[in-house]
């Protein structure tokens, strides 16, 4: 009887361990997405300074505005970028600007409220994601996940690759490492993430953002480079004044 018993004890671990381990990177994402804000995201204004530029977020039931403001030799500049389009203020005035400028102040806007705003965006239509399985960074577990974009609805820079650790008890991300497209070719960088607060429910993060000397290094092995100590520390990305509406 004792036995079977045991045996029961067993066959139960077993099947939790089986189950946890079947979470595919959907599921891991959607956790992730909870436990750092979860619905609070979809309705909220957010803003933060970030070096010497002024930055507001605003969502509201599928819409968005993103904002950047700065003092520039011209005057107060205001960028605006939302679901129909981007448009430049000069001084409260509408700035004309040509196309390839505007593409260009997207892209810088919406890259610095993206990784403000990380995890949420990871469901987004465009994004396409992939479980690599788990891995261990300073004797802590985590999912590693791979994330990419469609051309369609993947913005200005869809062929960016991310990876994504994620702790797998806490289900938070600790480490991001992207790949992005430069004039001479593909640049890589890694960031580890610090100074964890939560603000009105919503968790943010500060970064160190890492390099590496090495023109040979890949995308998947920064982690591992990291923790050899390969990687020279580029910048800190520090968000400051955070305030959550």
């Amino acid at each position: 009887m004792r036995y079977l018993f045991y045996t029961f004890l067993i066959a139960i671990f077993v099947s939790s361990c089986q189950t946890e381990a079947k979470l595919t990177a959907d599921e891991i994402i959607n956790r992730t997405i909870a436990v750092s804000g979860g619905e609070k995201y979809l309705n909220v204004e957010i803003e933060f300074n970030f070096r010497d530029k002024h930055y507001r977020s605003i969502r509201e039931n599928g819409e968005f505005q993103y904002e950047r403001e700065f003092q520039d030799s011209l005057g107060m500049i205001r960028d605006v970028l939302n679901n129909e389009s981007f448009q430049r203020f000069v001084n409260n005035e509408i700035a004309t600007i040509p196309d390839s400028m505007a593409v260009k102040y997207t892209s810088s806007v919406n890259s610095v409220h993206y990784f403000a705003l990380l995890p949420y965006g990871l469901n987004d239509g465009a994004v396409h994601k992939s479980d690599l399985g788990e891995v261990t960074i300073k004797t802590k577990k985590y999912h590693k996940i791979k994330v990419w974009f469609s051309e369609d609805g993947g913005g200005e820079d869809f062929e960016d690759v991310f990876i994504y650790w994620i702790d797998t008890d806490t289900f938070k991300v600790d480490y991001i490492a992207y790949s992005y497209i430069e004039d001479d070719g593909i640049g890589i960088r890694f960031r580890e993430a610090y100074n964890e607060r939560m603000i009105q429910g919503i968790r943010f993060m500060d970064y160190n953002n890492y390099k590496s000397e090495d023109i040979e290094m890949k995308l998947l092995d920064l982690a591992k480079a990291f923790e050899k100590g390969n990687l020279s520390l580029l910048s800190k990305i520090e968000l400051e004044d955070i305030q959550v509406k």
